[in-house]
């Protein structure tokens, strides 16, 4: 039983990429990450190159996976009962910089107590997340004015000051990787909700990975927040999603925030898992 390190894209998806596959709703980032490196090459969210890992049980089965795109946190698939020390101390001595860890609660915690006690550094708890999976879609009560509209070119603009907008009320250990919004609008993957003929909402989603599609990011200013917009956009985006043939269609709330939490619960999305990101600081 050990974890095995890889700079190599190819024998990661050779090697891990049935593992990743047989669970597609929880290892959606993963996966997805896996399609953008595949799509755009190795430098799509950083100049530092990604770093795979894979671990094998005693029987040669691959049960557990990592994958680190600096600057975002490492990203752990569930870990293997006392697998998280040997994980930190394979890490460490790659001499890899982690900002932190995302996994599930138990996993983040046991890495970040590894990682702490072999680096020196502070762990602190940045964010805690939930992900969810559309049941069966409901429209939103009360629907608001407008229509959603698929974006173009012409909007690139807006788009990109959306999207910065967005990473910075979300306060993210990292901005939008770069080109994120050339590469979404290349698969028609933003949408916007027009009210009188101007844009007041959008909703991103991901490229069909495993049949699944994830839903993000979902922005409205704050000058047209409260009328229903992020949620129309949203319903709009998920339906599409479901008429394209995807198996399912997921996204992720932050848990500090109860309305977005409630407003998607009441679009029929129903909780999966909860996960937590802790930051790193020496």
């Amino acid at each position: 039983m050990a974890w095995t390190l890889t700079g190599s894209l190819g024998d990661y998806v050779a090697t891990a990429g049935e593992f990743l596959r047989s669970r597609p709703v929880h290892n959606t980032i993963q996966l997805t990450a896996l399609e953008s490196l595949r799509a755009r090459g190795a430098s799509v969210f950083g100049d530092v190159a990604p770093l795979f890992g894979w671990w094998r049980s005693a029987a040669a089965e691959v049960t557990a996976a990592l994958l680190h795109t600096p600057p975002y946190p490492v990203l752990l698939t569930g870990l293997p009962e006392r697998s998280a020390d040997a994980l930190a101390e394979a890490l460490a001595a790659s001499g890899r910089q982690l900002p932190g860890v995302n996994a599930q609660q138990g996993d983040a915690a046991a890495f970040a107590a590894a990682w702490s006690r072999l680096t020196g550094a502070g762990t602190q708890v940045f964010r805690r997340s939930r992900l969810f999976r559309l049941g069966q879609l409901r429209a939103p009560v009360p629907f608001p004015r407008g229509a959603a509209r698929v974006a173009a070119a012409a909007d690139r603009d807006l788009l990109e000051s959306w999207f910065d907008a967005f990473t910075k009320e979300l306060a993210d250990l990292a901005g939008p990787s770069r080109g994120m919004v050339d590469d979404r609008l290349s698969y028609g993957g933003l949408t916007l909700w027009e009210a009188d003929g101007a844009a007041v909402s959008l909703a991103g989603v991901s490229r069909p990975t495993a049949g699944v599609v994830r839903v993000a990011p979902v922005y409205t200013p704050p000058d047209h927040r409260g009328h229903g917009y992020g949620g129309a956009v949203t319903a709009a985006v998920s339906q599409a999603a479901l008429d394209a043939g995807a198996n399912h269609v997921v996204l992720f709330t932050d848990l500090a925030n109860p309305v977005s939490n409630a407003l998607y619960q009441r679009l029929g999305y129903r909780p999966v898992e909860d996960r937590v990101v802790f930051r790193f600081e020496s």
